[in-house]
């Protein structure tokens, strides 16, 4: 069980600490691993049609998120590929799901900020949306929880 774990991964604490939950799953189980990392381009959050310089920067920032994320997974000893996951126009949970299935994983983990009422209507739930639209298994990880003001 769990041969093949897919992990969401954005080079945040809380997405370092799903990774690291992973690896240790993969090492109890002897599972490959696959890093995604997935992220809406940056004209369909704002409208706004951006340079090909900018978006080159930015594809350069997310191919080292999962270049890092990577060289965690390979220090622990753990068999690991990764996908950069184009989300234009589409919810992350949608886009994970469909990473999962496409690769055939036995479970999704993911990291959740845990918020609530306002903050989560206001940002959304990538985790929840991850939970709802996934046909296989996911862990969920929390992050640390954040300081109150």
């Amino acid at each position: 069980m769990f041969k093949r774990i897919l992990v969401a991964v954005d080079g945040s604490d809380t997405s370092n600490k799903a990774l690291l939950a992973a690896l240790q799953l993969a090492r109890d189980r002897n599972s490959k691993l696959r890093l995604v990392h997935a992220m809406d381009e940056l004209g369909s959050v704002t409208g706004y049609r951006y340079s090909a310089q900018l978006r080159e920067v930015v594809r350069e920032e997310r191919e080292q998120i999962l270049h890092d994320a990577l060289a965690i997974a390979q220090a622990a000893g753990a068999q690991a590929d990764t996908q950069l996951a184009d989300a234009a126009g589409r919810r992350l949970g949608e886009v994970i799901a469909e990473a999962a299935q496409a690769w055939d994983a036995d479970l999704v983990v993911v990291g959740t900020h845990g918020r609530r009422g306002v903050g989560r209507v206001l940002l959304g739930s990538g985790a929840e949306g991850v939970l709802r639209m996934s046909n296989v298994p996911v862990l969920t990880v929390r992050g640390e929880p954040a300081a109150s003001s």
